[in-house]
């Protein structure tokens, strides 16, 4: 490949200089539309897919500079902008939303008056909105053969917008193992193997979903490749396998097991229009737990369009007997393709990302790719990655704390092994590990490349909203304080989720209950306060270092009593930045700091300073005056 001048400068060490981020991911409520207001819990416009508009998501551009503005000054240089499939072609197929994308790129110009770095993150949940999440348009389930008006009501997925309220908290997930999710990401990523039939104007099913995909983004690429700042894309937020893999049709496989937990093989039953019994799961003190069996498509709606036939069906997965009786034929089916069992991530993830990366590449050859695996799957080893473009963008969250909705530092479930762990230092090595492991991850399995923490954050609607009448976030403050601390120790770069601008108290980030916003006007007392509406900002603004010529050795943050320590090993004379932030040291600060000298720059909020080599490793420590 020819040697070309490269954004991963921002990331990689080169000439031993380091540089790290500190993001945000913007925005939450980015993955509905503005027209009409898509907020989950209203159901009017929902099942009108075509005439959407995204634009002013994450905010109008006449409150950009307002958002910027406080971002920046609480310590933000690097944003993870989400965008959705949905938001570019709702239209249908091939029809871009041109005044979207002249929105989103005066988004992106504006920022870079403010500093800021960006990395665009094409973003999905459970496939898309009709399907209980966001990202894929509405028409993509209909050339399946999905009749979307249908899907809540059969079985086929869990849609806020249908169901109202209340909301069963954290169930949305769920919707990755149920019909439509799992069929449509089967079908994206494999289904030449297991559609092989499937056609769309003389295309296989499974090209022509990444096609769109990726014309998609690439309509954004050819727009934001001329702005330095805008350094890459995420390939695809969140992959799902679908039911790829799944060993056992007649197996409910999930780790998340929460309300109805239809099997797969019931999954294609009640797509078809026929009730079943399935499990009902729900939270206990330790935990999820079987708790009941429950009717599910008693009306008995079908998930498909009318005249068509379950898909699975089609494909010999299931059929008929003489007396009309449903008999499964393969359990088996998508957990062999020629008589091998099938690995997910390599055999059909990995060679997407790679479709995906030279798509952008032949756009804009500087552009680094940010990828992620299936969160309950190992990712696939990959060390021929080009170490340059590549940066691993895993997920990282406190499970139990994100499901429950409650934080406790001297508990949590251990989401690897799926046992309980107790005690606040026990509680610290989990986190510590798992995030320390796909940092090693990175090094070691995938040809040494860079790592950023895609998301990371905590509810802010913990403990039954109690925080928004005592006005009292203490609890959250700890939580991330916590998060932070580990981070740091790993001088991990990181984009936490989330800053959603028209968060409010009621219905927190406007889908799907979720409230991880680390703004809201509810909590916006003086708007000429920079501070005034952010949450637990005693913990998410802090120190932190930005750059350095050198190697790093420790850096901790004390929040009570407000000190910051570097270590560093500084064999050779050179130079670091610190972002030392005015919320702290509102009356200044004084550093300790053995052999160097350092100036501050008042509105950038940095400390740079200067030191000569020593053989021994140096102290430098940030304390109020």
């Amino acid at each position: 490949m020819k040697k070309v001048k490269i954004r991963s400068e921002f990331f990689v060490d080169q000439a031993n200089n380091k540089t790290f981020f500190r993001g945000v991911n913007l925005g939450g409520s980015t993955k509905v539309p503005t027209k009409p207001n898509g907020a989950t819990f209203l159901k009017e416009g929902f099942f009108d897919p075509i005439n959407v508009s995204f634009v002013d998501r994450p905010f109008p551009i006449s409150e950009a500079d307002e958002h910027f503005l406080r971002l920046k000054k609480w310590g933000f240089n690097f944003l993870r902008l989400l965008i959705t499939w949905e938001a570019i072609e709702h239209g249908g197929p091939g029809i871009y939303d041109q005044e979207y994308l002249d929105y989103l790129e005066a988004i992106v110009k504006k920022a870079d008056e403010y500093g800021f770095t960006i990395f665009i993150d094409p973003h999905q949940d459970v496939w898309s909105r009709f399907t209980g999440g966001d990202g894929a348009p509405g028409w993509t389930l209909e050339l399946a053969g999905f009749e979307i008006k249908n899907l809540h009501a059969s079985g086929a997925a869990f849609v806020h917008n249908v169901h109202g309220d209340p909301y069963p908290k954290m169930v949305w997930p769920t919707n990755y193992q149920k019909l439509a999710a799992a069929t449509m990401f089967t079908l994206f990523f494999g289904g030449k193997d297991f559609a092989p039939n499937l056609k769309i104007a003389g295309v296989h099913i499974q090209d022509y979903l990444q096609d769109h995909y990726i014309n998609s983004v690439l309509q954004v690429v050819e727009r934001l490749k001329k702005y330095d700042h805008v350094i890459g894309y995420d390939s695809l937020n969140e992959p799902s396998n679908g039911w790829i893999g799944v060993a056992d049709l007649r197996q409910n496989h999930s780790q998340l097991k929460l309300g109805a937990m239809p099997t797969p093989w019931q999954s294609m039953l009640l797509g078809d229009g026929r009730h079943q019994e399935v499990e009902f799961w729900s939270f206990w003190q330790f935990g999820l737990r079987l708790s009941d069996w429950k009717t599910v498509n008693e009306k008995e709606i079908r998930a498909w369009q009318k005249g068509i036939e379950c898909l699975w069906k089609q494909q010999g997965v299931w059929t008929l007997d003489d007396k009309d009786n449903p008999v499964l034929l393969n359990p088996y089916y998508f957990n062999e393709v020629a008589g091998e069992k099938v690995d997910f991530s390599s055999q059909y993830l990995k060679p997407f990302i790679n479709r995906f990366s030279q798509s952008v590449w032949k756009v804009d050859e500087n552009a680094i790719i940010f990828f992620e695996g299936v969160p309950e799957f190992s990712m696939a080893e990959w060390k021929d990655l080009d170490a340059s473009r590549m940066v691993n963008a895993t997920h990282w969250y406190d499970g139990a704390t994100l499901l429950t909705k409650k934080f406790n530092p001297n508990f949590t479930m251990n989401t690897d092994t799926m046992k309980l762990v107790f005690g606040k230092k026990n509680v610290k090595q989990v986190f510590y590990s798992q995030l320390n492991t796909i940092k090693q991850f990175s090094k070691e399995k995938l040809g040494d490349i860079p790592t950023v923490i895609g998301e990371f954050g905590v509810p802010f609607d913990l403990n039954n909203k109690r925080s928004f009448t005592t006005g009292d976030f203490k609890t959250q403050v700890q939580a991330l304080d916590l998060y932070y601390q580990i981070i740091e120790e790993l001088f991990l770069n990181s984009t936490i989720w989330n800053y959603t601008p028209d968060n409010n108290n009621e219905r927190g980030d406007l889908w799907n209950d979720e409230d991880l916003s680390i703004f809201s006007r509810d909590q916006q007392n003086d708007p000429a306060n920079i501070y005034s509406g952010g949450r637990a900002l005693q913990s998410i603004i802090r120190p932190y270092l930005r750059s350095l010529t050198g190697k790093p050795l420790k850096q901790l943050f004390n929040y009570h009593r407000k000190e910051y320590t570097l270590i560093i090993e500084d064999k050779n004379e050179g130079e670091l930045v610190i972002f030392v932030p005015e919320y702290h040291y509102p009356r200044g600060f004084r550093v300790e700091f053995s052999s160097g000298d350092w100036k501050f720059d008042t509105e950038k909020q940095e400390m740079r300073v200067t030191y000569s080599g020593s053989e021994e490793s140096q102290i430098l420590r940030i304390l109020p005056k």
